[in-house]
């Protein structure tokens, strides 16, 4: 997928792109592709794979969920690395007030510096283990959505985000082939959290037959305060 493919994708799910935000993703494929010989970043480099896998595939989370693309909206994205997926959302949709919660201090100044050069606003980089942020009063429970991409299974990957999201906010989870297998064994992680499975998404990646799924959890009820337990136990010791 070139730069010109991409954009007639987009559009034909009615984004249209204009030629400022498509500087903006040119800028960040060549500040990607720089910085990631200095520290890994992305396996995949090569332009029309980082269009397709990264850019687009990013942008299909506000197919699924509207509000990305045009609401103002406060979003937390855990474990984001090189800012996917919120990054070319904040792109599309620049009202976005994003916060992006990374255990890297590496990858949080790499962001920064991104966020400069694509002059992007309302854009908040924490350094800090996902544990600590949903026990931190300036991030519990403030957020109307979270969204994590290829981060850790969803049973862990639960309690990671749902005590970030408000009352009656979402967890988007972005997933491959392995959501129904992952779904069941954290069906008790969700519940234990407060939260409540509203519905699962399948598709193909654009011409690509790689299978995405897109998991909408709302948070239902208040997540316990012992949750999440301190670094490293969820991915230790998953609720079951």
């Amino acid at each position: 997928m070139n730069p010109e493919e991409f954009r007639q994708e987009l559009l034909k799910n009615n984004i249209e792109l204009s030629d400022k935000q498509m500087e903006q993703f040119a800028k960040y494929f060549e500040f990607l592709v720089t910085e990631n010989q200095k520290m890994n970043l992305t396996a995949i480099t090569e332009a029309s794979q980082v269009y397709l896998k990264h850019f687009y595939d990013s942008i299909t989370l506000g197919f699924e969920y509207p509000d990305l693309l045009n609401q103002e909206i406060s979003v937390c994205d855990v474990g984001s690395g090189a800012g996917f997926p919120i990054i070319p959302l904040k792109i599309v949709n620049p009202d976005l007030k994003v916060t992006i919660v990374d255990s890297l201090g590496k990858r949080i100044k790499f962001l920064n510096e991104l966020a400069n050069k694509l002059s992007l606003s309302d854009c908040e980089f924490v350094h800090m283990r996902a544990e600590d942020a949903g026990q931190d009063k300036k991030y519990r429970a403030q957020f109307d959505l979270v969204v994590a991409r290829a981060v850790a299974r969803l049973n862990v990957l639960a309690e990671f985000c749902l005590p970030l999201i408000k009352s009656n906010g979402y967890f988007l989870a972005m997933k491959s082939e392995n959501a129904p297998q992952e779904l069941d064994e954290a069906q008790k992680a969700i519940a234990t959290l407060g939260g409540k499975i509203i519905q699962t998404n399948e598709f193909k990646l654009s011409d690509n037959n790689e299978q995405r799924v897109i998991i909408e959890i709302q948070k239902k009820k208040e997540t316990p305060n012992k949750y999440p337990r301190k670094a490293g136990t969820p991915s230790k010791k998953p609720i079951q």
